[in-house]
């Protein structure tokens, strides 16, 4: 599993508010999914997946074994 927190730490340290503005949530909504992933919608999991080029596996923490 890789975290919205490393996401956006290999992304030039960006900021919560940073990646809201970008994928047009609020900065409290990244927050919240920072400490519970599984509480985003489809909606925006696919947001963070295209933003950071991503799967949604990565970041649920699903491991295919």
């Amino acid at each position: 599993m890789i975290t919205i927190a490393e996401l956006r730490a290999k992304n030039g340290k960006m900021s919560q508010r940073a990646l809201a503005r970008e994928i047009d949530t609020t900065q409290t909504s990244i927050s919240n999914w920072e400490k519970d992933p599984l509480s985003m919608n489809a909606e925006n999991i696919v947001k963070l997946c295209l933003y950071f080029n991503v799967t949604s596996d990565e970041i649920l923490g699903i491991k295919k074994e």
